[in-house]
């Protein structure tokens, strides 16, 4: 039966009334069986604990604790348990910056080298094409380079000394490459433009006026808090506490640490453009500019599995923050990961509605499930289990991990020996390009023992011929193949240890007889 076409302004009265209908009705059922549908994920997903804050027109609606701090613990997480907000950390130095921008201290495009004179890359042509607005938006050229600064005694200035020797890959504003050395010096551009390191800059312009005053920028403070939750990580299929490492030489970039019951104040004045209690802390137009889009992001290289769910028209990044559209609705987000945790903070600003999610295991990608699953209560409709949908996906990508795994064990060859006593082996090891830390083994108590950029440590056991496997005291850092390449003379010049290949520094010359 063909139904007769509806009047166009009744058609108009009736579509009104829908959409007016339907934040209503999802308002009235928003998170009913939520905590129960959160605490069936965290057993699917593995992870011992979790934290929760949503925000919704200002205010807070839900902020809470799941599981416990460390596994197998009785300490359980609440909404006041620090978590490492990691990446999350970009948009605050994206809103130091903006700050900046508004005082005239700093443009979006003025040239890095401009504010730094130490910042120079191994091509001098492109040293001063780089932009502060580059750095934000991942959009340099330079490849991740995060072995400058991952496990390594390097400071931030060394960092930067090392810029010099990683090679571009493309020129600026053509690739996107996620970068967090960029970020670090981003932080440096602040600091040299704002005459104050960048930690006291968030700390004194950005956490005081909040009130997020048990938020911390870096390691220190840290370890004497009660409240605080383990980094864990898996190793085969067992859930295991990992230290908690102190990353405070990328700073800007991802040392921070916070609860969600803070990080719903830096969701409010994010939601209110940049002002807090009516006080405008970012000009309209520098907030605006934070949260619109930059460069475009391959989908290949946003969070794949999501995004082939989640189907979205676009994928970016703003200064600070990955964009996409979600139902309709523009969404700004970031995740975040390191040694042993996880976060994802997100705002969908039409709807005044923002979330924000931290694990205390590494990589526990049920939190786009629950980011997804929060923003649906939100805008109603079908519920989707998305949860059950995502996970299929990864545990394939575990399994081919393992399966990978076991056939490259398969090749190992019995009954073989080293070619060399093992004290031929010892010695350091460096970079030539100067980018990856320095490997040092030392023969002790008749066993090899690899130490990597001077923090951590790991016994090698004979693989076969000339390749070693070293099992790192830091289980977040897995393990690792050591490869030797022995001379003619009986000598071990170089070691390759996975992609990259590091040459045998001189020995030191042995001290004279008195």
């Amino acid at each position: 039966m063909r139904v007769p076409p509806m009047p166009i302004l009744r058609r108009a009265l009736v579509a009104t009334a829908v959409l007016a209908a339907a934040p209503a009705a999802a308002q009235g059922r928003a998170l009913e069986g939520f905590d129960a549908y959160v605490q069936g994920a965290m057993r699917d997903w593995q992870v011992p604990g979790m934290a929760i804050a949503i925000v919704k027109d200002d205010s807070v609606v839900y902020a809470r604790g799941f599981g416990v701090r460390t596994a197998g613990g009785n300490d359980r997480v609440d909404e006041h348990t620090t978590f490492a907000i990691a990446s999350t950390t970009k948009a605050f130095t994206a809103t130091a910056l903006a700050m900046l921008v508004d005082e005239g201290k700093v443009r979006w495009d003025d040239p890095v080298s401009m504010h730094l004179p130490g910042f120079r890359l191994s091509d001098a042509g492109l040293t001063g094409q780089i932009t502060v607005r580059d750095l934000l938006s991942h959009r340099t050229g330079l490849p991740g380079s995060d072995a400058i600064w991952y496990a390594s005694p390097n400071t931030s200035d060394d960092i930067l000394r090392r810029l010099r020797f990683v090679r571009p890959f493309a020129a600026p504003r053509t690739r996107y490459q996620y970068n967090n050395v960029g970020y670090m010096v981003a932080g440096m551009v602040a600091q040299q433009a704002s005459g104050m390191p960048w930690s006291e800059f968030v700390r004194t312009r950005i956490l005081q006026p909040l009130g997020m005053g048990e938020t911390l920028t870096g390691l220190a403070g840290l370890r004497e808090r009660p409240n605080v939750a383990t980094p864990h990580v898996e190793v085969n299929d067992t859930v295991m506490p990992v230290p908690y490492l102190d990353f405070d030489n990328i700073g800007p970039a991802g040392s921070m640490n916070s609860s969600v019951s803070e990080m719903a104040r830096w969701i409010r004045f994010q939601l209110d453009s940049g002002r807090v209690g009516g006080r405008r802390l970012v000009s309209a137009a520098s907030h605006r500019e934070m949260l619109t889009p930059q460069f475009l992001v391959p989908a290949a290289s946003f969070y794949p599995e999501p995004t082939r769910l989640s189907r979205p028209n676009f994928t970016a990044y703003g200064l600070g923050w990955f964009l996409q559209d979600y139902r309709g609705r523009k969404l700004a987000m970031h995740t975040g990961s390191i040694d042993g945790m996880t976060a994802i903070l997100a705002l969908v600003r039409e709807e005044r509605l923002g979330l924000v999610i931290y694990a205390n295991l590494d990589h526990a990608e049920v939190r786009h499930a629950l980011m997804y699953r929060i923003i649906d209560e939100f805008l109603g409709g079908p519920r989707r289990d998305w949860s059950a949908e995502l996970r299929p996906a990864y545990t394939q990508a575990a399994e081919r991990e393992r399966a990978a795994e076991r056939e490259r064990r398969s090749h190992r060859a019995a009954g073989t020996r080293p070619s060399l006593p093992l004290q031929a082996y010892a010695g350091t090891y460096v970079d030539p390009d100067s980018i990856q830390s320095a490997v040092v083994l030392r023969l002790r108590n008749g066993v090899l023992v690899a130490e990597l950029g001077g923090r951590n440590t790991a016994p090698l056991e004979h693989w076969h011929h000339d390749v070693f496997l070293a099992r790192w005291a830091n289980r977040a850092m897995g393990e690792s193949f050591l490869s030797f390449t022995a001379d003619e003379r009986g000598r071990v010049p170089r070691m390759r240890m996975g992609a990259n290949e590091r040459v045998r520094a001189p020995d030191a010359p042995a001290a004279s007889a008195p």
